[in-house]
């Protein structure tokens, strides 16, 4: 038998190699966000949140760059308000990762105690949580382009005329009521006006309500038919060009979503459910969604009974929303759903996944 001898031989030390890419430290920022000052809770990487601090929005984008040049790499948020998207659009043009969310009460614990700070750290703690891979920890809103946000903003810019309008005329009908006079429909208008039986200290009150009644409509109109004329796609008959603009406008891009319960739920006209257990409840929708589409849609849904009586969802429901015999509330409950079907077959359409005459709708002219 052989006898194998074993020899020892030195160790010989690896060298390994160097990674020149590291990861540079995470600074996570939650804002609180004002028109004259930012308050602005800190994280560095996991150590603990930072007492919140108080930027003039200035003097936080010069102090964000400076963070940049010492190596952290900024990860922030705060909600969408009434600033829009500006603040966003400079951090990520300063290579920040910037989210913007959706606004809600940070009082998770009802202490009833709310402040701008409180706000702030709570924000941040979701954001930690969002980072760490919790992707439900934050409620994401999409941004939209430049473009995009123009031109909604046109749209949104005639509903406030509209809705200023209806004010104007409902305050005139008021102060005709007072005095025992009532005024129907457009009181104001060309045709109604002169024949006001009212005396002329009222038609004296009423004037100046009259011309700012005429100023808003003549704005309306110009709006409307400037909206009216940038619809280029062919639209089934009966839904119109303003509504279609106003689809388009409000989603920006229908390719964002993936499936049809997205769709649902960005509209709003998901019911609502409380179930436990056994128990399995459903009840009136969310309104959790975009309240322009809603309104747009119902609205939309009364002229698909009149203008596509093929459309499979008018075939399904038709008979019983023009029916004398069903209640009012169940009308509305059937035009919500009509509604919240056609956005999820218009969806369809938009995304080429279905064809008009699958769906037996009529193109207009």
């Amino acid at each position: 038998m052989t006898n194998h001898k074993f020899v020892s031989t030195p160790a010989v030390a690896v060298k390994q190699p160097v990674n020149h890419l590291i990861e540079p430290c995470v600074l996570k920022l939650a804002l609180d966000v004002h028109l004259h000052s930012y308050v602005v809770a800190m994280q560095q990487d996991g150590s603990s949140p930072k007492p919140p601090q108080r930027f003039t929005p200035g003097d936080f984008l010069v102090w964000a760059q400076k963070q940049q040049a010492q190596g952290w790499r900024i990860i922030s948020c705060y909600e969408a308000g009434p600033f829009g998207y500006g603040l966003h659009r400079q951090l990520t043009a300063l290579g920040a990762t910037n989210y913007v969310i959706r606004p809600r009460n940070w009082d998770d614990e009802h202490k009833r105690v709310k402040t701008d700070r409180t706000d702030a750290q709570a924000m941040l703690t979701a954001l930690d949580r969002y980072v760490a891979g919790n992707v439900h920890a934050l409620a994401l809103v999409r941004v939209p382009t430049e473009e995009q946000e123009r031109r909604r903003s046109e749209s949104r810019l005639r509903q406030s005329l509209r809705r200023d309008l209806k004010m104007i005329a409902q305050r005139g009908r008021g102060l005709g009521m007072q005095y025992g006079y009532r005024l129907k429909g457009k009181w104001y208008g060309q045709r109604s006006w002169p024949k006001l039986e009212v005396p002329a200290w009222l038609i004296e009150l009423l004037t100046p309500l009259r011309r700012a009644a005429l100023a808003l409509h003549e704005q309306v109109r110009e709006q409307t038919a400037k909206i009216e004329a940038q619809s280029t796609q062919p639209i089934p008959k009966g839904l119109g060009e303003l509504t279609e603009q106003i689809l388009s406008r409000e989603v920006g891009d229908w390719k964002r979503f993936s499936n049809r319960r997205q769709v649902g739920s960005y509209l709003g006209l998901c019911p609502s459910e409380h179930s436990s257990g056994q128990r399995h409840q459903q009840g009136s929708v969310t309104k959790c969604g975009n309240p322009r589409l809603r309104w747009a849609l119902c609205e939309a849904a009364w002229r698909l009974l009149k203008y596509q009586p093929e459309y499979r969802l008018c075939k399904k429901w038709r008979g019983q929303i023009l029916d004398p015999k069903t209640l009012g509330g169940r009308k509305k409950q059937l035009i919500v759903a009509l509604a919240r079907g056609f956005g999820v077959d218009w969806w369809r359409l938009c995304t080429g996944q279905t064809t008009p005459e699958k769906l037996g709708l009529v193109m207009g002219d």
